[in-house]
């Protein structure tokens, strides 16, 4: 979905808006590293998804009332909830087998995919501050990564990829195949797909003799870390990343994603670590890209139309 030209100050507050979705889900990126090697991927992923959906829809029903949630098409949110789910599937995977550093280079192209996604489906207009704008959220996304542990090419990164484009396709979806609903409503039958999607996966491996989840040595440490992976890391910030895109569209509110290591960055300064002043020109080069693809400064005129 190509968002269309909007006012400035209604461009803006989208942006902020996805810049907070990218904050929430850049302060439980810890918590993965954390809680990723105590489960399964698949289990995982169904936990994290069920507790997302357990969290959104109260807060629906409470919204627009318990008969919003019979009206809405269920299959289909099940459909494009299941791409989501895919995508932090293969996202665990990828990075299980790649590494942390593999996951976020392959991240990093998340703006390219959106862009690539709105020129062949929706007839985005290209423009040389788009392709400037782009070409800056990469840099400042790679310049911020802390490269320790290496580079992985392999299908470590084939996994990251696919989480790249299947997250993207589903994302759009959410946006694109519920016109009518609220991004409260979009956010939530799409997650709640991706409870059901995912959790029937994981029966299903039970059924056939994977074991179940071992709890007895958790403690507050885990927990607390499941909860900021799945509510705060995915339910909220899912919520606000559909209310971004749905005025922005996938391309434009991709370039944030490449802010992430600044945030990071900066919470852990907050906790008591190290200032990076690379981290944050990084993170200067992609405002200036998201300014430049948006058009609110930088050059207006060469646009053409794609066929």
């Amino acid at each position: 979905m190509t968002a269309t030209t909007a006012p400035i100050p209604s461009t803006l507050s989208a942006n902020l808006v996805c810049m907070a979705s990218m904050l929430i889900w850049a302060a439980g990126l810890p918590a993965a590293d954390f809680i990723i090697p105590l489960l399964a991927s698949e289990q995982l992923t169904a936990l994290r998804m069920g507790l997302a959906a357990l969290a959104l829809l109260p807060v629906w029903a409470l919204m627009e009332g318990p008969a919003a949630l019979t009206r809405v098409n269920w299959i289909k949110g099940i459909f494009v909830g299941g791409l989501i789910g895919l995508g932090a599937w293969l996202l665990i995977i990828g990075q299980a087998r790649g590494g942390a550093v593999t996951a976020a280079v392959i991240s990093a192209t998340l703006p390219v995919v959106g862009m690539a996604i709105e020129i062949l489906l929706d007839g985005r207009r290209v423009t040389r501050g788009l392709v400037l704008g782009i070409i800056l959220s990469l840099a400042g996304g790679l310049a911020a990564l802390d490269w320790a542990g290496g580079l992985s090419l392999g299908l470590g990164a084939v996994f990251c990829f696919g989480s790249v484009v299947t997250f993207t396709v589903g994302s759009r979806l959410t946006v694109t195949s519920f016109p009518a609903l609220s991004p409260i409503g979009r956010t939530t039958l799409t997650v709640t797909g991706a409870a059901i999607a995912t959790g029937t996966v994981a029966l299903i491996q039970v059924a056939l003799g994977s074991p179940l989840p071992d709890f007895t040595p958790w403690g507050p440490a885990e927990y607390g870390a499941l909860l900021a992976f799945s509510v705060g890391s995915f339910a909220i910030s899912q919520l606000l990343w559909i209310m971004s895109v749905e005025r922005l569209g996938i391309g434009l509110s991709a370039l944030h994603i490449n802010a992430a290591p600044f945030y990071v960055m900066v919470l852990l300064f907050l906790l008591g670590h190290g200032w990076s002043w690379v981290q944050a020109g990084a993170a200067c080069l992609v405002a200036l890209g998201v300014l430049i693809a948006q058009g609110i400064i930088g050059p207006h005129s060469f646009a053409k139309k794609t066929s």
